[in-house]
């Protein structure tokens, strides 16, 4: 029984103590109601009170001090029984006067932590719904945060929130005493935490200076103190050694130079360079030479008749010095110009401006731009296949059939012929009676139609190709009733170009006023246009082979016309003049763009089959790419040939375009064209076809690719056409 009273009046004194604690925290802000007055000295970083007397600690450590003895009285008083209440109720009321004094100093020195986990990263615990263990075991929970605006606010509130910090290892906050904050404050300003630290402390000599009467050591002089060293000896026979066999190499001196400048000295323009002043040196003169020798060589000296000669020229022409033999030096007299020279290289000094030429030292070859490897854009024609022989003049024109079954050539014998082109069979002759200057095939292959340009016609022949069918439609294309008739509008030009049935060639024949130089077909296969490049206004017209109907282009042409060219997928015209090519758009009826070559005479132009690049071929060898969409100017300018460029093609399927010239040679490049609009079109020259020969200064006068395969028909001034497989 008396063990069980013993516990109850336990708990009862905990209750007790725990109820003065509330109460002690509750008195404390009452008490401290001199907080708000409190001022900083910002001359010494001493936290004072006003109206209480300053001292170096603050009340609170004075009351620590204070409250130590009155904590012996209350352990002492725990051991008395409880059932003296009037002496425990004093116990209570000292416990309860000084515990509100220990709880408000919160400094954690005096305070053991909560968290018991030791030296351990809390990252380990980041993941956990606790932060570490208590001293009883028990989970530490975390506290929720607050959000950044709640933060803000309550330090807002709260004028004393700058006094608190947060302590990650317990997850709590805790305020610093006025102590704590004067101990910051002297160490922000650099000084001791500790007010009577003194850092000039004055210094105390330890050592006593007096004479002592007897030595450290009294030991004799030992012997190798006044003996040669050995140990030094051999280590100097080793350096000698080195030396000797040349593993120790020093420096040699400089040797100052012997020489000198005979004619002047550059040390003036060094010393006027080092001060950072943006100084050219002065040209030098020219040196004298063996001519103003005083004794110079016979060949020097001029004859009488050149002297004379010299008095006819120019002063600017005339030698500055006529060289004169003397048999001595004391012989020489006074130059006689000295003075004069002197005074004009003083202008030239004074007046001239000079200027610094900076140069660049690059090698060549970084210059070149980085081509693919020409193993890695096969396949490209390079050797010779076959050859066509059976023209007895120089072949102009070749053309492929669609199907690339067939080739037509033109030839200045006054025959056509067709060729089979994996056999070299000729199928077809047709004796026109003069030089034949273009052929065309018809692009349509249900329409298998030969256009031929001789002279001032033009004939549409039937080769015979193709099954009843076809040779029924191609004889009602090619019929015509009678001639037709001009038209009051002015659009027809029928006064001009006739159409007339052709009974000896079974086909049609176009009259017209001048020679045709070149026939186009549309990519229908119904329009086909004709160049006369001395037809002025009506150089070049229009045909509509349905209708048996010819119309000139509502364009004003400017320049003589040399070649022209229907886009492949749209209703846009190439006309190209010696000087520049222009594109016209047939249905709106007005130009588009002016393509300036700048070149000194066109000969021919190629359309690629994708519509927005050209390439131009000139009288002066240049082949010029021109990218429509980037600009009017050359994308790229290429010289490759040295005679003049005849024809050029693009290959219809295969990112090839080639160019034939005067030189008796073809050239193949690899041009690949992106649809992406950010990248430029890439040029890469593959391979040089030689084969012909030069007839009358004349050699390849025309290429075509095979619409297929990558081959390469040309036809050359000697009568003969090749054909160039990969």
């Amino acid at each position: 029984m008396r063990h069980k009273n013993r516990e109850e009046s336990a708990t009862d004194r905990e209750l007790e103590h725990k109820v003065v604690e509330e109460a002690a925290a509750e008195e404390i802000p009452s008490s401290s109601g001199s907080d708000d007055n409190e001022d900083f000295d910002e001359d010494d970083g001493i936290l004072t009170e006003s109206g209480s007397e300053q001292s170096e600690f603050p009340a609170e450590d004075k009351e620590m001090g204070n409250s130590s003895d009155d904590d012996g009285g209350a352990d002492e008083s725990s051991d008395y029984d409880g059932s003296d209440d009037d002496h425990s109720l004093q116990d209570q009321a000292s416990d309860e006067e000084h515990q509100g004094v220990e709880e408000s100093d919160s400094s954690e020195d005096e305070v053991a932590p909560r968290n018991t986990v030791g030296d351990v990263p809390l990252e380990w615990y980041k993941d956990e719904e606790h932060i570490g263990y208590d001293i009883r075991g028990k989970k530490i929970k975390k506290k929720e945060r607050e959000s950044k605006l709640d933060s803000f606010l309550a330090s807002a509130d709260d004028s004393k929130n700058w006094r608190k910090i947060y302590d990650e290892y317990n997850d709590e906050e805790v305020d610093l005493t006025k102590h704590e904050t004067k101990l910051i404050r002297r160490l922000l300003s650099g000084q001791a935490p500790h007010a009577d630290f003194d850092p000039y402390a004055p210094y105390v000599d330890w050592f006593t200076w007096e004479d002592a009467k007897h030595p450290l050591s009294n030991a004799p002089e030992p012997k190798r103190r006044f003996i040669p060293s050995k140990w030094e000896s051999k280590k100097v026979v080793e350096y000698v050694r080195a030396i000797r066999k040349g593993l120790i190499k020093f420096d040699k001196p400089k040797e100052e130079s012997q020489f000198y400048l005979l004619w002047g000295d550059d040390s003036g323009s060094s010393e006027k360079t080092s001060h950072g002043l943006a100084y050219i040196p002065a040209p030098k003169p020219k040196l004298p030479g063996h001519e103003e020798s005083y004794n110079p060589s016979l060949e020097y000296i001029p004859t009488q008749e050149e002297i004379n000669s010299y008095q006819l020229m120019f002063e600017e022409d005339q030698p500055k010095y006529i060289p004169k033999r003397f048999t001595s030096l004391r012989s020489v007299p006074a130059y006689e110009k000295a003075v004069k020279e002197s005074f004009d290289r003083c202008l030239d000094l004074y007046l001239c401006p000079r200027a610094r030429k900076k140069r660049i030292n690059i090698d060549p070859e970084s210059l070149k731009p980085k081509l693919p490897s020409r193993k890695d854009l096969k396949p490209y024609p390079r050797t010779c296949y076959l050859e066509y022989r059976g023209h007895k003049g120089a072949v102009m024109s070749i053309s492929t059939e669609v199907s690339g079954q067939w080739i037509a050539s033109g030839s200045t014998d006054g025959t056509v012929r067709v060729w089979e082109v994996e056999t070299g069979r000729c199928l077809r002759i047709w004796e026109l009676g003069e030089a034949v200057q273009h052929v065309a095939w018809n692009p349509l292959p249900e329409l298998p139609i030969l256009a031929v340009s001789v002279g001032q016609d033009v004939f549409l022949l039937n080769p015979g190709f193709g099954d009843d069918e076809v040779q029924r439609r191609v004889k009602e294309v090619l019929h015509v009733e009678t001639p037709t008739a001009p038209d009051p509008s002015g659009n027809n030009t029928s006064s001009t170009v006739t159409w007339a049935q052709d009974n000896n060639h079974k086909g049609v024949r176009l009259k017209h006023f001048k020679t045709v130089s070149s026939v186009e077909w549309h990519r229908k296969g119904d329009y086909f246009s004709t160049v006369m490049p001395s037809g002025e206004s009506r150089a070049i017209l229009i045909h509509l082979l349905s209708k048996k109907q010819t119309q000139r282009i509502p364009f004003k042409l400017h320049g003589l016309p040399v070649s022209s060219s229907f886009h492949p997928t749209r209703s846009v015209f190439f006309v190209s003049t010696k000087k520049n090519v222009r594109v016209y758009d047939l249905l709106k009826q007005k130009p588009i763009k002016k393509l300036e070559t700048g070149l000194r005479e066109v000969s021919c132009i190629a359309v690629h089959p994708g519509g927005d690049n050209v390439i131009v071929g000139s009288r002066e060898g240049k082949l010029c790419w021109f990218d429509m969409d980037l600009s009017s100017q050359p994308y790229r300018i290429l010289k490759c040939h040295p005679k003049d460029i005849t024809n050029v093609a693009f290959h219809r399927s295969y990112p090839l375009f080639a160019s034939c010239s005067d030189d008796c040679t073809a050239y193949v490049f690899h041009g690949m064209v992106y649809s992406d609009l950010n990248q430029n079109p890439l040029i890469v020259p593959l391979e040089i076809l030689r084969g012909h020969e030069s007839e009358n200064r004349r050699g390849v006068m025309d290429c075509k690719f095979h619409p297929r395969q990558p081959w390469l028909f040309t036809a050359g001034a000697d009568s003969v056409i090749k054909l160039y497989c990969h």
